[in-house]
């Protein structure tokens, strides 16, 4: 009878200790995107309670919306192209850019019948773009140094369509705009299905491969310091997986991400196009804040210099805790 009662009061007590330490465990709050080359980051929450963590992510349409999660205080790390970042930074967002999760993810591709082989045969075309978005960036880029002047209004070489990611592959197949300059996978999409065809990935200006960030608040970032370090531990180790093991990444990212909604040859192109990866220097940001300067995209005022919010030690340590280079 006593041994019966000390099991039961030895179970209650396993039960308390294991509520509390449920309860006591450490969340993250994670602002994603839904693209291929995000998916390691969605892999974050998968193994987040090996990591001693919990990961709650909300999957935002563009990275603004992002940004505007992080300035109302809903999100302790974001994940964005470079220049909603920027953008961010610029209008007083308390962030810091701690890594790179991934490069490339652009191309302008046009309408398969049109035949365009250069940006120069887009004078006189209708092209979309997401406003915005590093693609605005990198289209505007590409079209000053070709010469041609551009306007979401008529007169102009080039007219600019804005729309929403989710909506370019839709307007070039049914002929509203003869080009545009989409992210992945919905870009190797439009090739792959036939209606559309790569003019170049726009990786020749300034900027290069565009590296998408990864952002903390800085609250996060000073205040939680050792969830702060367990967390990008996690990074590390979720993005190590997808690099050495191609099979998970194209399963999590197929099934998981967009439930059987991109074929194998769609993902395969998009990373092929947008590689994973951990790192990001200032002077990338640098680049990219003042291309965004010279092409008006984002009206910043006062451009942030990169070497006063760019913080990589937390991702330095991380790599070499798990020894990767």
């Amino acid at each position: 009878m006593k041994l019966t009662v000390l099991c039961k009061t030895l179970a209650a007590a396993m039960m308390i200790t294991a509520a509390g330490a449920a309860s006591a465990q450490e969340v993250v709050r994670l602002g994603n995107l839904k693209f291929a080359h995000y998916g390691a980051v969605s892999y974050i929450k998968e193994i987040a309670p090996k990591c001693g963590i919990k990961v709650e992510e909300r999957v935002f349409a563009k990275g603004l919306d992002v940004m505007q999660g992080i300035i109302a205080g809903e999100l302790d790390v974001g994940t964005t192209a470079s220049e909603a970042a920027i953008s961010g930074r610029a209008s007083g967002a308390p962030i810091f850019v701690v890594a790179g999760f991934a490069k490339g993810g652009a191309r302008l591709v046009g309408r398969a019948d049109l035949k365009m082989k250069s940006v120069k045969d887009l004078k006189g075309k209708k092209v979309g773009v997401t406003r915005g978005g590093i693609q605005e960036v990198l289209l505007l880029a590409e079209l000053q140094q070709a010469g041609l002047s551009a306007s979401d209004q008529p007169g102009k070489d080039v007219q600019l369509i804005y729309l929403a990611y989710a909506d370019l592959n839709q307007a070039l197949l049914g002929k509203n705009i003869d080009a545009m300059m989409n992210s992945e996978p919905q870009s190797s999409q439009s090739i792959n299905k036939g209606y559309g065809n790569e003019i170049l990935k726009p990786y020749d200006t300034p900027i290069g491969e565009p590296i998408r960030t990864m952002v903390m608040t800085e609250k996060f970032y000073k205040e939680k310091r050792p969830l702060a370090e367990k967390f990008m531990r996690c990074f590390v180790e979720a993005t190590k997986t997808f690099i050495d093991q191609p099979a998970v990444a194209e399963k999590y990212v197929r099934e998981t991400v967009f439930k059987g909604q991109i074929t194998k040859e769609d993902f395969n192109d998009a990373i092929g196009n947008s590689p994973y990866s951990y790192d990001i220097t200032p002077e990338h940001i640098q680049v990219t804040t003042d291309v965004m300067f010279k092409t008006g995209v984002g009206r910043m005022s006062k451009p942030p210099a990169a070497r006063e919010w760019v913080k990589t030690d937390l991702l330095d340590a991380a790599k070499k805790s798990l020894g990767v280079k």
